[in-house]
């Protein structure tokens, strides 16, 4: 199949069930949830709501197979139950990624996913927390109370996509966060998707979405480090596991 025919078809496809099923699938799992929630707790309520965005960010991944394939390459020790994941950030499509990562995960996002018809919502609904419109002791404090329950934080620190294979700087709000609470930290690389879709585009392009955790750094690993020690180390593991993984391509 011709590459420019590949990505017609992938866009079509993708976008056609993206907008159809949305508007109907996040509203059926919302219910889902409440129709148990007055005979649950509130925190087993939100577990269930969380992990249902799970399903619903790979259902919608699912639309693009198989012209865009998602890997998911663990570490051979498993994540912990609570960490603080910390990913590169290269596209739009990386927040659905995380449906990968096991455990209960509450995303730290930009404004803009805020922002978007449902989803925003759904997102807001979930506990997602929009740091940058938020004091940042607020955002220590929310986090460290959902570290606390058993749920993992997912940041991407450089705050905005790269839209290359180029790491941006990281910002340093997460790795306090570490040193404040002791949470394990997994960095997670995200490669192949700088092009699903390129930055500033919605355009899919057909490849292979890799995702990859590397051994966590626990409070052993990291105590007496700074946060701008902590974030350069954490920076330096991802940017060279990224060369790794690239250069086997």
């Amino acid at each position: 199949m011709k590459p420019l025919f590949q990505k017609i078809i992938l866009n079509s496809t993708f976008y056609l069930l993206f907008f159809a099923v949305t508007p109907v699938l996040v509203p059926l799992l919302a219910l889902a949830v409440a129709v148990r929630a007055p005979f649950i707790s509130h925190r087993a309520a939100m577990h269930h709501f969380r992990q249902l965005i799970k399903v619903y960010g790979k259902i919608i991944l699912s639309f693009a197979c198989p012209l865009v394939r998602v890997k998911y390459e663990e570490s051979l020790v498993p994540p912990p139950a609570a960490c603080l994941y910390v990913c590169n950030h290269r596209s739009a499509s990386d927040p659905f990624l995380m449906a990968f990562l096991p455990g209960e995960i509450v995303q730290w996002v930009n404004t803009w996913p805020f922002r978007l018809p449902v989803l925003g919502i759904f997102a807001r609904w979930a506990g997602y927390l929009s740091v940058k419109e938020m004091p940042p002791e607020d955002a220590m404090a929310r986090s460290a109370k959902l570290l606390a329950q058993g749920v993992s934080i997912a940041a991407f620190p450089e705050g905005t996509r790269s839209g290359s294979r180029e790491m941006g700087p990281f910002h340093g709000l997460v790795f306090r966060l570490a040193l404040q609470t002791g949470a394990p930290i997994v960095p997670v690389c995200l490669a192949g998707n700088e092009h699903i879709p390129h930055k500033g585009s919605p355009v899919l392009n057909p490849g292979i979405i890799r995702i990859r955790t590397l051994p966590a750094l626990t409070q052993n690993d990291y105590q007496g480090f700074s946060p701008f020690k902590l974030k350069r180390v954490v920076h330096e593991q991802i940017s060279g596991e990224l060369k790794r993984m690239e250069g086997a391509e």
